[in-house]
């Protein structure tokens, strides 16, 4: 019986391991001849994008894949690094379990009926021994099966497989949208909190909020203006998220109360920065290697547990909420749609317009009558 995997490998492609602080690879039998003479590991670097630099310069990718394991490895290979950090992370965990269940299973083998077994078995919440934390859960299930599916998509373009065997073939139910719709007194006690401090925390967490209601910018987004974003005609981003897909590009018009929001933001910076947001060393807070912005989460938190505790607001909201308001209170969809600035206006039905629908009431013609 072969031996198990370490936690730690998991995610990696088949012969792929971590150790002494780096990746390797381990060289089957007879092929040391393309991997430098090495008979046993070879080095492929000390990070996953040189790892999958170095793989992508040295291996061959072969012509078939008969197993789900050998596709899964050849798309976090090839398909995984182009993604974001955070997609990039998503992919790998959801490939570590789609591989523990299907790897051994042969391509054209998979059937519908066995996802809807998987999204059943993986949708209930289960307490992970080793961290003391629920793992799965439906909407992780789904996520997985979209990358399964994914996958199988490359396995058409590559030539493994004539056509999809589930595309098309699977309906599932996605998960109901967050309906929290925060109300305006709410907003207005957010920003009675008062600072030990003129600049700091408190002051431009209140900028960013109300930054956020004009434009609908997602954190990244906002986090990430610089000098540079600040144009004569407006405020010019490009959306991270459809950056390398459609290179959405959005420039949020001048207007008394945009430009009073940049002020309040820049007055309650700590430090000289070319960062609207920025910290106290004048450093933006995104980490461009997880797209991830921890400090500010951490502010994000300390502020909201501040607003609970000292004001009448009594229900947690996200900093998506805060996207949905600005979305709820635009008068027109294609408005909402563009202040998230969402290629289309789907996602922005579905997932941010949550204010109720006004509908005027028809005229009694009866009235009187009876």
């Amino acid at each position: 019986m072969p031996r198990q995997r370490r936690k730690v490998n998991k995610p990696l492609p088949t012969r792929w391991t971590f150790r002494h602080g780096a990746y390797y690879y381990r060289v089957p039998d007879g092929m040391s001849h393309k991997w430098g003479g090495k008979k046993s590991y070879y080095r492929l670097g000390s990070t996953l994008p040189e790892a999958f630099h170095t793989w992508a310069d040295k291996a061959e990718n072969p012509d078939t894949a008969e197993s789900i394991t050998n596709l899964l490895d050849r798309f976090l290979l090839e398909v995984v690094p182009t993604k974001r950090p955070k997609t990039r992370e998503s992919y790998q965990l959801a490939i570590k379990q789609l591989r523990g269940v299907f790897g051994s299973m042969i391509l054209k083998d998979i059937k519908p009926q066995m996802l809807y077994k998987y999204v059943d078995k993986r949708g209930k919440k289960l307490l992970d021994s080793e961290t003391g934390r629920q793992q799965g859960g439906r909407t992780v299930a789904l996520r997985e099966i979209e990358v399964l599916s994914a996958a199988y998509t490359k396995a058409v373009e590559w030539g493994y497989l004539d056509q999809h065997p589930f595309k098309g073939e699977i309906r599932f139910q996605s998960p109901k949208p967050r309906t929290r719709l925060v109300e305006d007194w709410e907003i207005v006690e957010c920003l009675k909190l008062s600072g030990p401090r003129k600049k700091g925390s408190i002051i431009a967490i209140q900028a960013y909020i109300r930054l956020k209601l004009i434009t609908g910018m997602s954190r990244y987004d906002l986090l990430s203006l610089t000098d540079s974003s600040f144009q004569q005609d407006g405020i010019h981003i490009m959306r991270h998220k459809t950056a390398s897909s459609s290179g959405k590009r959005t420039n949020y018009e001048w207007s008394p109360d945009l430009k009073a929001a940049v002020d309040r933001a820049k007055a309650a910076r700590p430090a000289e920065s070319q960062f609207l947001f920025c910290n106290r060393h004048g450093l933006g807070y995104i980490n461009p290697e997880t797209d991830e912005a921890p400090g500010w989460k951490t502010m994000w938190q300390n502020f909201m547990k501040r607003v609970l505790g000292e004001t009448e607001v009594k229900e947690h909201f996200t900093e998506h909420d805060l996207r949905a308001k600005c979305a709820s209170n635009a008068k027109t969809l294609d408005h909402a749609r563009a202040l998230l600035s969402h290629v289309d206006s789907g996602t922005t039905l579905r997932v941010y317009r949550r204010a109720p629908e006004k509908v005027q009431p028809l005229p009694d013609n009866f009235n009187g009558t009876l």
